[in-house]
């Protein structure tokens, strides 16, 4: 189970680095065409060398079209496929400076709290993901440059949030058991096979 759990969290995590670094490419991709664009555009280039101005302006290289819309859908994706790896590594940020004094026994109980806590969160985000995918299918919403639907964007992001579900809850389960059995380890659930 640990290594089913770890492997599509590993896949989760790749597809998410994927798509970042094509996010990545586009920004810059962007920029360049927009600055290119407006030194296309710029009086002095104008006054100096009017026919490589003109054939710049010409020649539509400029910002990509809907950038953002991309972009903002790229990285609510993104976030969502980092989710489950940095779950399984127990990555999150955490503030132990109260709890480094206590018993291991006492920490073992603690983690196993939060880390249900945070499952149920994570749940409680993916269903109502999920509420907002039907809603935007329903509408037939779609972005206003780019005109693709914004549902889209929100089945890419429920399907690795459901990834990032059944890692947490996973991991919820390894901790509890630790905590009740004190078996295993209070750093991360990520690393071998428990």
């Amino acid at each position: 189970m640990h290594r089913a759990i770890r492997a599509i969290a590993q896949s989760t995590a790749i597809l998410g680095g994927l798509v970042l670094t094509a996010l990545i490419v586009l920004t810059c991709v962007s920029i360049i065409g927009r600055t290119i664009s407006t030194l296309a555009h710029a009086p002095f280039l104008e006054a100096t060398a009017q026919g490589f101005a003109t054939w710049l302006q010409q020649s539509g290289v400029g910002s990509v079209n809907g950038d953002f819309e991309l972009l903002e859908a790229g990285v609510a994706f993104a976030i969502f496929a980092f989710l489950p790896i940095c779950q399984l590594h127990g990555a999150h940020a955490t503030v132990d400076v109260f709890t480094n004094f206590l018993p291991q026994r006492v920490n073992r109980y603690l983690i196993a709290f939060w880390e249900c806590v945070l499952a149920a969160v994570i749940v409680l985000i993916t269903w109502r993901l999920f509420a907002g995918l039907q809603s935007k299918y329903a509408y037939g919403e779609t972005t206003f440059l780019l005109q693709f639907p914004v549902w889209w964007a929100y089945a890419a992001s429920f399907a690795a949030a459901s990834v990032a579900s059944v890692v947490a809850v996973y991991c919820a389960m390894m901790r509890v058991y630790t905590a009740l059995t004190g078996r295993g380890s209070t750093h991360a659930i990520g690393g071998s096979a428990q």
